[in-house]
């Protein structure tokens, strides 16, 4: 099949994708199935895209299915870590039920990406991680890889950008030939942004105009409270409608359970006033945000050295202990905390190793496998090291018990875990699994599909 990438030619587009990675083949994803004189019912340059733009909700067009896809659905935070994914991973589910044909996925512009094969192409291109789990979850086989990471910012990206390398329309190509082609499949579309309304502003694709590229209706995804969440919801809102982007309505989360129905009472009410209705109110659950130790792997960028089985266990950051007592004093707290109690000692307290060792290997014999406790082994990286003959030690008994090292202080590392917001990811299915059930049955999908414009029956007559 003869690729087509609008007004970028090939060559040019394997040259931008080694220059944006390193000589390595990332790149914005173009549609290979569309002709460059498919019609198009969308924008067609990203700074064409002011304030004065009436935005034309996109047509109906009849897909393969012989069904009919809609208005995308773009979802976007007031700021980094509010739940984004997660809220789009409960959005996903809920509309996979009433759309089961076909339901489509775009993360129009990303930034962290990891490699996948694309089957379209041939060949391992790079996708936003996001785009894996939403892909793997929900198995959505009929939209390739290529399609649904258009454009991705590794770095040197935006210097590009504003020395001339790269184009806004060719950033605009590649994501209007993914939209085009997922919704060639699909019977509605759900685009998740990146952060708030206005990331990617420097390089013209912030989420407001690429909103309004594709003609996408807005839903702001907000942390819960009163007065500082509808602040950040108005920042935004006003971008969107600076963009011409209509905002179908809020979902807040996290919200804390003691002030569960005054924040959604209060919320309502405040946001009715503008003509936008609360979508969703989800309560926060705590276990949501607790890092399993594949997590800390990578906040510390260093693997598990013993008991790598149990990587997708989660420690809450209020039961993490740093161990500066005695060793015998450590032995009583093993039997005294929670069982699932992550504990921080320094590389020089070797004691303090051997003595979590060999309380497994005490309870292991007395037929107790109660024991969960984790150990994050601390020390800067050149000067505090684990020793040769104290790993000798860990190898010893059996790679059972789970312990990692933190190339970092014991400060440093207590600071790092607290700040850390973990990530859900494909292989974390428990927590994915949570996550989607949780939020889901706190969100009103027949008020989003009206106001989006995407009814079932419109959808699905003929």
């Amino acid at each position: 099949m003869k690729a087509s990438v609008g007004r970028l030619p090939m060559a040019s587009f394997h040259s931008l994708a080694q220059r944006c990675h390193g000589g390595k083949m990332t790149r914005f994803v173009v549609s290979q199935r569309l002709s460059s004189s498919t019609p198009s019912r969308f924008s067609t340059n990203l700074n064409d895209i002011s304030e004065s733009t009436v935005r034309v909700p996109a047509s109906r067009n009849r897909n393969e299915k012989g069904t009919k896809s809609s208005r995308p659905i773009f979802v976007a935070a007031t700021r980094q870590h509010i739940g984004k994914t997660t809220t789009c991973l409960a959005l996903m589910s809920g509309l996979k039920k009433r759309f089961p044909h076909s339901i489509g996925y775009i993360k129009p512009v990303g930034q962290q990406h990891v490699p996948v094969h694309s089957d379209l192409m041939g060949t391992e291109i790079r996708v936003d991680k996001d785009v894996t789990l939403i892909r793997e979850h929900f198995e959505l086989q009929h939209i390739d890889y290529q399609h649904m990471s258009p454009v991705l910012i590794p770095a040197g990206y935006t210097k590009d950008y504003i020395d001339g390398k790269i184009s806004s329309d060719e950033q605009v190509n590649a994501i209007m030939d993914s939209v085009r082609a997922i919704s060639e499949v699909s019977e509605v579309i759900l685009c998740e942004g990146t952060g708030h309304c206005a990331v990617g502003s420097i390089v013209g694709a912030s989420n407001g105009k690429v909103a309004s590229l594709i003609g996408a209706d807005m839903v702001l995804v907000a942390n819960g409270g009163l007065g500082s969440c509808y602040d950040e919801l108005e920042l935004n809102r006003v971008l969107c409608e600076q963009n011409g982007v209509n905002v179908a309505g809020v979902i807040i989360n996290k919200v804390r359970t003691d002030k569960y129905e005054q924040t959604k009472s209060y919320m309502s009410r405040a946001l009715g006033k503008l003509g936008i209705p609360l979508l969703g109110c989800v309560p926060d659950r705590p276990y949501l945000g607790h890092p399993a130790l594949q997590d800390l792997e990578r906040l510390f960028n260093t693997p598990m050295i013993s008991g790598c089985e149990h990587r997708l266990r989660h420690y809450t950051v209020k039961e993490i202990s740093l161990v500066t007592t005695s060793l015998t004093r450590f032995l009583a707290n093993l039997r005294e905390k929670p069982s699932r109690t992550l504990y921080l000692c320094h590389a020089t307290r070797e004691d303090i190793v051997l003595g979590h060792l060999l309380e497994y290997q005490r309870r292991k014999r007395a037929g107790d496998d109660s024991f969960e406790a984790a150990l994050v082994i601390c020390g800067e990286q050149g000067k505090f090291e684990v020793s040769k003959e104290l790993m000798d030690m860990i190898d010893g008994h059996g790679n059972d018990v789970p312990i990692l090292v933190s190339p970092h202080t014991t400060h440093q590392t207590m600071e790092m875990i607290h700040n850390f917001t973990p990530k859900l990811n494909v292989h974390d299915k428990s927590r994915v699994h949570a996550a989607t059930e949780h939020y889901e049955k706190y969100i009103d999908y027949d008020l989003l599909l009206s106001r989006t414009g995407n009814s079932l029956s419109s959808c699905r007559s003929e």
